[in-house]
């Protein structure tokens, strides 16, 4: 883990909540953007944080995996008598305004998660997604952020 990465991650951990996280964030330019209204659960900057846009009113709750690329070509360049040569996979994450991600989510590479968008715990998110309620390994549409709304009401 290079200085930066371990400087952040230890000033977020001395963080005591996750808007603060997100202040912490904001302040120390750490990700490529952060938004206004916004809450961190994670501790640690992933690779390349700079490849990762947090816009406003996005809340992400603990044990969330921002990943910004995969180490498969390692693999593959190692392969004893192999000729091919395959680089690095890196990929920008954009996440939109209004935005609730659950625990243990993961986000792959190149992902962009449009606005008013509920993603449900445990989901892995490895496409485009946006306006709706999403869940599931892979991730698939549920419902309308309206429809989730009214069924939230009816059990108030």
């Amino acid at each position: 883990m290079d200085w930066f990465r371990v400087k952040h991650t230890l000033g977020m951990c001395l963080c005591g909540s996750g808007v603060k996280r997100a202040k912490y964030l904001k302040k120390h330019k750490v990700l490529k953007h952060i938004g206004d209204n916004c809450m961190v659960m994670f501790r640690k900057i992933p690779l390349y944080p700079e490849l990762i846009s947090i816009g406003n009113n996005v809340w992400i709750a603990s044990n969330v995996s921002l990943i910004t690329h995969d180490v498969v070509h390692r693999m593959i360049n190692n392969r004893g008598g192999a000729d091919l040569y395959l680089a690095e996979y890196k990929g920008e994450i954009k996440i939109d305004d209004n935005v609730f991600i659950g625990a243990n989510t993961s986000i792959l590479p190149g992902v962009h998660i449009g606005r008013d968008t509920i993603i449900g715990a445990g989901t892995v998110v490895n496409k485009d997604i946006s306006d709706g309620v999403y869940a599931g390994v892979p991730v698939r549409y549920l419902c309308s952020l309206e429809d989730f709304i009214a069924r939230r009401k009816q059990k108030e």
